[in-house]
């Protein structure tokens, strides 16, 4: 498998709304990831992305900010790889790119968060280095 790894031009950040729904099983429209995305290009938001051949197979959104406790941070976001492509060490070689890419740009430390019930993904960021925190918290307006 020709696998690559690249920065998704702004003007295709739609082609990650399939993975993104996939995601969060549909919960939200194309329509409105579509506005959503227009919106978050515009906003210190850049997404990652891993190919197989001309196939997009998993993205990592990066919002790029300076954070009081942490400095020049990179938080990730829906960070996903399509199901066939999982197990096969992509993940570690995808954050890897990752991290290269962010300390190029001159960023100190990495952040994200995983839905709680998503085991699978604490343990994996765990081996990769990374600490919990806190919580997040959401509450819709």
């Amino acid at each position: 498998m020709p696998i690559s790894f690249k920065i998704i031009e702004p003007s295709q950040i739609n082609s990650i709304i399939p993975l993104v729904q996939k995601l969060n099983n549909h919960k939200v429209t194309e329509a409105v990831l579509k506005q959503r995305f227009a919106e978050m290009v515009t906003q210190n938001y850049e997404c990652a992305a891993i190919y197989d051949g001309e196939k997009l197979i998993g993205i990592a959104g990066m919002w790029f900010c300076t954070r009081h406790y942490s400095g020049r941070s990179v938080e990730l976001d829906h960070v996903f790889i399509d199901d066939g492509y999982r197990k096969k060490g992509l993940g570690k070689q995808f954050m890897k790119c990752i991290y290269d890419y962010v300390a190029l740009k001159g960023y100190q430390t990495i952040e994200l968060n995983t839905y709680v019930q998503n085991y699978p993904s604490h343990k994996f960021y765990m081996n990769e280095g990374f600490e919990i925190l806190g919580y997040h918290f959401l509450k819709k307006l």
